[in-house]
């Protein structure tokens, strides 16, 4: 019979309480989340890589798409209302990248790629909305949570079964990456959800973020594409199912422009 040691149990025992006591919800959706990296930690990591990323790429000079980003931004950003977040908008010029992309702590970047199928203002809201949701939603924490309690938890099994520790970190790397796939597409179509909410309270019709996905898939279908299962992100065509689906909450949020 093996002898289980008394460090063993307790650290178990403090990871446990460290679990849930990081717990948190999910805004609009009340999703609730394991959150072991503190806001002020995830914003710095944000901070850190967004000035990575910009000192690699070559920022737009366009006034009219800078200005265009800003605007729609700041508004999407207020509807949130977290203001303790330093909200900031950039232009990456890059028209063969149709993306954008959201840091902790507020910094969003949007790449020219994309500006063609957005269209017009509401449809830029709707790419804006998904990435700022993602910022408030807290996502790349809990992103970072999940696998550290993961990877902590597949150790502490192994030490307490008696497995090779390279075998046990081998395993619990292949865990990882199995369930981080499902669990990136819950989080993209919970970043659509908030995103429809915080459309609707900027004054920017919701239907906009249906009809920016359509395009979407138009587009993508001149890419080759994982299937969705092997992804990250939802299909597109899961993507407008959704958004259809929550849009009869969003339309009741939804405040037009006077």
């Amino acid at each position: 019979m093996r002898v289980v040691r008394w460090p063993l149990l307790f650290y178990l025992a403090s990871f446990v309480l460290a679990v849930l006591g990081g717990c948190e919800t999910a805004p609009v959706t009340g999703r609730s989340q394991l959150q072991l990296v503190s806001p002020a930690e995830e914003a710095q990591m944000g901070a850190v890589a967004y000035n990575e990323i910009l000192s690699k790429a070559k920022t737009s000079n366009d006034p009219t798409t800078n200005a265009l980003v800003k605007r729609v931004g700041t508004r999407i950003a207020a509807a949130t209302g977290r203001t303790d977040l330093q909200w900031e908008f950039t232009v990456i010029d890059d028209v063969n990248t149709v993306n954008a992309f959201a840091l902790p702590g507020g910094k969003v970047a949007v790449y020219t790629g994309i500006v063609p199928i957005t269209r017009d203002e509401a449809g830029l809201a709707a790419v804006l909305g998904h990435e700022v949701a993602h910022v408030t939603a807290r996502h790349s924490a809990e992103r970072m949570s999940k696998q550290l309690a993961l990877q902590t938890s597949a150790q502490a099994i192994g030490t307490f079964v008696g497995l090779n520790p390279e075998l046990t970190k081998t395993g619990a790397a292949i865990l990882v990456n199995s369930l981080m796939l499902p669990w990136g597409r819950e989080q993209e179509s919970e970043a659509d959800h908030i995103s429809l909410i915080y459309m609707a309270k900027a004054s920017y019709n919701p239907e906009a973020a249906r009809d920016l996905w359509i395009r979407m898939a138009e587009a993508s279908k001149r890419q080759s594409r994982p299937p969705e299962f092997l992804s990250t992100h939802p299909s597109d065509e899961t993507r407008v199912k959704q958004i259809e689906s929550w849009l009869p909450e969003a339309k009741k949020a939804y405040q037009p422009p006077k």
